[in-house]
């Protein structure tokens, strides 16, 4: 018995007891035979409504295309039409008879066409309307009309299309246009909304469902409280349906106008189309429900007996990869396999831990040491030069400038002796490379000068010690020659916050020497830039060794020379740090 509990217990043997209870190739089979079955009475449904607004589409545009046929005419035999492109001052008689004799055409005429509300002519020098009035007997309902086909004019643009019937939003409902310009003189057609509705009232969509119009932006002219309430995206396939609702699916189908921007469109609720299905499919239906819920009790059961354990020991990772070592998984019964994974689990964790927190000890230490070592290599790298400035000093026998320069060095060195640590502040490093210059002018007389500038607010802000002096070692090195004077400018400013939000200080130093060839450009620019073979730049690669430690990728450091003037330029950046 006691061999049999673990393997009772364990996860082999519960998987295989839970999956041998489901039957799950018939549910398969079920579920996807009432999709199909649903399927099926969709594209049936859809297919008979979209016969149907097809064919009373067509019927629409059959009507509209003889209105267009009439108004074509109108515009090209209509002789009196010169009469309105004129100014009425000009003949007031010929005038007003031509006006006459239009309005009695169009009287007549309009009883040709029942599915026309009304035809209009507009003179646009005498701003004057000329129309039939079929849809209203009420003045306040003329003069309403009368306004909105004036309105509509007025922003019919050089753009605008004559060529088709357009849906336009009155004061009162939407109406159906259609204008023909010739000359000055528009000629046109109007019909209200409701008229071309009425015969979609006879589709039968379902108690909730509804046919309507919609402009050629898909904007609702009638049902729109529908449409907005259960936020039906009415953008339809011209070949099957789509389905759209934000509560209850509705199947949209639609027909677009040739004549027209507008198109019809049918919503039918799809829980009234599944009401069509046979009892057969109903039972089907009933059966996958069934199934599916006992799908769902297996998902119960896998996630209490597999689902669980795994995701404690995923949200142990997850912590884990957060930085957070201390997660440990809890014991709780479980099965065998899990209870061994999650001891196991907890005393690696803790091995792994410990082994973190020394491997980054040595690294820090690592880091330290080299920090320290690249500092100390400026040291013998300045003395050699300073020896040989005191020398060629004390060959001219000038005591007071032997004085003076062994002042600044001495300055120089304490400061070089005390700059063990990783940072001091600005105030500091421009005074210790002010001492440098001043000891380079002294050794210079009449060739060389200086300039250092920073705003008062930055000198408190800490860098890491001899960055400035390095590069303008380095400078007066390669650029200063008995030959030419030069000039070395040092400028500190803030500038514009860096892309993680900081302030970032940027560090120019320029003179007004030869430049870089492009040889030295092509080597400081590069990844690492090493020093040469025999020693050169090592003072620019230990300012950009020295960068990445302190900073990683936070701090930058760029060489180029100027266009406009002649002279190289290095540019440091370094994110703000107060000291």
């Amino acid at each position: 018995m006691r061999q049999l509990k673990p393997f009772l217990h364990s996860l082999r043997f519960k998987l295989f007891a839970v999956i041998t209870l489901i039957m799950a190739p018939l549910i398969a089979l079920l579920i996807i035979n009432n999709a199909y079955s649903i399927d099926v009475v969709r594209n049936q449904v859809a297919q008979s409504n979209k016969n149907m607004l097809s064919l009373y589409m067509n019927q629409i545009d059959r009507n509209l295309q003889e209105v267009d046929n009439y108004l074509f005419n109108l515009s090209e035999t209509e002789t009196d039409l010169l009469e309105l492109n004129k100014r009425k001052s000009e003949n007031e008689t010929v005038y007003t008879l031509a006006k006459l004799r239009i309005f009695q055409d169009l009287l007549q005429d309009i009883t040709y066409y029942p599915s026309i509300d009304s035809f209009f002519v507009y003179s646009e020098p005498n701003e004057e309307l000329i129309m039939t009035q079929t849809f209203g007997d009420t003045l306040e309902a003329r003069e309403t009309v009368k306004s909105d086909i004036v309105a509509m004019i007025e922003q019919a643009s050089d753009d605008f299309d004559f060529s088709q019937w357009h849906a336009w939003k009155g004061k009162r409902d939407y109406h159906m246009f259609h204008l023909i310009k010739t000359g000055d003189v528009y000629v046109g057609a109007w019909v209200n909304s409701k008229k071309l509705i009425v015969p979609l009232s006879l589709i039968d969509l379902g108690e909730s469902g509804a046919a309507l119009l919609a402009t050629d932006r898909l904007i609702p002219i009638n049902h729109a409280e529908l449409v907005e309430d259960n936020g039906i995206d009415l953008r339809f396939s011209k070949d099957s349906y789509s389905l759209s609702g934000k509560h209850a699916q509705y199947l949209v189908m639609g027909e677009t106008s040739k004549e027209g921007g507008f198109s019809l469109i049918a919503l039918v609720p799809e829980s009234e189309i599944l009401e069509r299905l046979p009892d057969l499919q109903r039972i089907s239906t009933l059966i996958s429900i069934a199934g599916a819920l006992f799908l769902l009790l297996f998902l119960y059961a896998m996630r209490r007996v597999f689902l669980l354990p795994i995701k404690s020991i995923v949200v142990a990772m997850r912590k884990l990869q957060g930085g957070k070592w201390d997660a440990r998984l809890e014991k709780a019964s479980s099965s065998t396999e899990f209870e061994l994974m999650n001891e196991t689990f907890n005393r690696m964790i803790g091995e792994i831990h410990e082994l973190k927190i020394n491997v980054y000890e040595e690294k820090l230490n690592h880091q330290r040491a080299e920090l320290r070592h690249l500092q100390l290599q400026i040291n013998p790298h300045f003395f050699l030069n300073s020896l040989n400035i005191i020398y060629n000093l004390a060959t001219v026998r000038d005591y007071a400038l032997i004085q003076e320069m062994s002042k600044c060095l001495v300055a120089y060195f304490r400061f070089m002796f005390r700059s063990s640590s990783y940072f001091v502040s600005l105030r500091d490093e421009l005074k210790h490379s002010a001492n440098y210059l001043r000891i380079q002018e002294l050794r210079f007389p009449g060739i060389f000068a200086y300039r250092l500038d920073s705003p008062d607010s930055l000198l408190d802000i800490e860098v890491p010690p001899l960055v400035i002096q390095t590069i303008v070692e380095n400078t007066i090195k390669h650029a200063v020659s008995i030959d030419k004077p030069i000039r070395i400018d040092v400028e500190v400013a803030l500038e514009h916050a860096d892309a993680d939000g900081a302030p970032i200080v940027a560090i120019l130093i320029r003179d007004t020497g030869p430049g870089f060839s492009e040889e030295a450009l092509r080597r400081l620019k590069d990844a690492e830039g090493m020093p040469g073979e025999e020693g050169e730049h090592i003072g620019i690669w230990n300012v950009k060794r020295r960068l990445r430690l302190l900073y990683q990728d936070k701090a930058s450091i760029a060489f180029y020379n100027e266009r406009q003037i002649q002279g190289a330029t290095v540019r440091i950046t370094l994110p703000v740090q107060s000291a």
